[in-house]
């Protein structure tokens, strides 16, 4: 655990991961909109977005070994 109002190396880590998974889960996205036969509606695309970086966040767990 860090002190507060400062950030570690850990911390680090984690964030990184985060935005990691959330900029997967929109370029996939991207990469399912530039398909033309998928149409997403602008209402449905903060959902899909969310919902494919759980999906990534689910794999990363999936393939990560447990100590």
């Amino acid at each position: 655990m860090s002190k507060k109002f400062t950030l570690g190396k850990i911390d680090y880590s984690k964030i990184l991961k985060g935005a990691m998974i959330a900029m997967g889960g929109a370029l996939i996205t991207y990469g399912a909109d530039a398909i033309p036969t998928i149409d997403f509606s602008p209402e449905w695309k903060p959902l899909i977005v969310a919902f494919t970086a759980i999906v990534i966040n689910a794999l990363r767990k999936w393939l990560e070994a447990t100590k």
